[in-house]
């Protein structure tokens, strides 16, 4: 999740038509113009062919939720309960249908199937550490669900914008670094399963658009007052296939690999990332976005892409990250990252509104069935407990609190039937 304390400095997503280089001539995959040069040929409803991903399409042109049930199950539901042991600290308790519960049983209940758990590598105690993620893992484990290991490569907030190297591995050259991430990765991966709760996927990295670790894994630099972006992909994909490797050396039988790029309606950038990763020849598991519409765009928008994704990759496809308002604030406005209807591009069908919450998350559940050859993994809800109160990171959770899954008195809504099993 992209930490918006820095949105003010954030660097601008580069996309293919922002990149003053081109890929290398050795591509595998040719990178189409626009979008209309790889329109998908299944692609369904009444989006048109020639519209870039990142339009917002008519109302006409929204997603249509009626017609044939989904192709396909979706095997992933759940959510990213990193911050749970800080809201339990401070006394928060969460209900659903009349019984208080840990919050990961109240969605297990509901049908939810995994949780998603960040781990950062040197951040104060208790602050998404990994002692903190070990003792949710053993609690998702008792309550069936499996584990989704987010790694951040970094002491704090990982995102497009951000990926500071840790204070630990400062000063290190590529050579040693990427030794560095690899015994990291193996190790933390063997750590989960030491204690019996193996992880079923690892994210090697968070919303590494534009690389990792840097400066030795940054994808893009310049293009501030006026200079060229110049690129450099041999550092950031020498720092990937380390963490994929670490990956398959934790266990005997290795998690699946997940690459997150940041933006699921950008199709010119996404295809461009994947595109270098089949070049160089990385092999990892699950394609993952990140799909927030009051920053990303429209549902139509997430489809034409993650259609095109599928069609053009053949890897599964699962929406790391997403989340939806279930209320508009009254008063202090500039305290939430959703403040008012006009940033709801599809506002009209899911207004901010507790049913048009669940009718947000009923809309996704099926865009992803749909995908091309059974390739929708499934859906992560982005901290659906995170609730106003925490302690730490109180300059975020607020941001957050009203695009929860429970009510402030921790009171689940409805949209917590989007775990069910399909």
């Amino acid at each position: 999740m992209l930490s918006r304390r820095h949105l003010l400095s954030a660097m601008p997503l580069m996309t293919a038509s922002s990149l003053s280089a081109s890929l290398p001539a050795s591509l595998s995959v040719p990178l189409p113009a626009s979008m209309s040069d790889a329109t998908p040929g299944s692609l369904s409803g009444s989006l048109s062919g020639s519209m870039p991903a990142s339009q917002s399409p008519p109302p006409s042109a929204a997603p249509n939720r009626q017609g044939a049930p989904p192709s396909a199950v979706l095997s992933v539901r759940g959510a990213d309960l990193s911050s749970l042991l800080q809201e339990e600290a401070v006394g928060r308790r969460f209900r659903d249908r009349g019984r208080e519960a840990p919050a990961e049983r109240l969605l297990a209940a509901r049908g939810a199937g995994t949780v998603r758990l960040r781990v950062w590598v040197g951040p104060r105690p208790g602050d998404f550490d990994l002692a903190s993620a070990l003792v949710l893992a053993r609690r998702a484990h008792a309550a069936g669900l499996r584990v989704l290991l987010d790694l951040h490569y970094s002491d704090s907030w990982a995102d497009e914008s951000n990926q500071a190297v840790p204070k630990a591995w400062a000063g290190q050259d590529l050579p040693t670094l990427a030794d560095t991430v690899r015994t990291y990765t193996r190790d933390t991966v063997r750590a989960f399963a030491a204690q019996g709760t193996p992880v079923d996927m690892v994210q090697i990295g968070n919303e590494i658009t534009n690389g990792m670790l840097w400066p030795q894994g940054q994808i893009y630099t310049g293009g501030g007052d006026g200079t060229a972006v110049t690129e450099n992909w041999h550092g950031f994909l020498t720092l990937l296939k380390a963490g994929l490797q670490g990956a398959t050396q934790g266990t005997s039988a290795p998690p699946r690999t997940v690459v997150h790029f940041a933006n699921g309606c950008d199709g010119d950038g996404s295809r461009y990332f994947y595109d270098h990763l089949a070049a160089a020849g990385i092999r990892f598991d699950v394609l993952a976005v990140s799909y927030y519409a009051f920053w990303h765009g429209p549902l139509a928008s997430l489809k034409y892409n993650l259609t095109d994704l599928a069609t053009r990759y053949g890897k599964d496809i699962l929406v790391a990250e997403t989340s939806y308002p279930w209320k508009l604030p009254s008063t202090n406005p500039e305290q939430y990252h959703v403040a008012n209807a006009d940033q709801l591009p599809d506002g009209a069908l899911f207004p901010a509104t507790p049913a048009g919450q669940t009718d947000y998350f009923d809309a996704l559940r099926d865009l992803i069935a749909r995908l091309p050859g059974g390739h929708g993994l499934g859906f992560l809800a982005w901290e659906p407990a995170w609730l106003p109160g925490v302690t730490r990171n109180s300059d975020e959770e607020i941001l957050y609190s009203n695009l929860t899954m429970f009510d402030w008195s921790g009171s689940a809504l409805p949209s917590l039937a989007a775990f069910r099993t399909p």
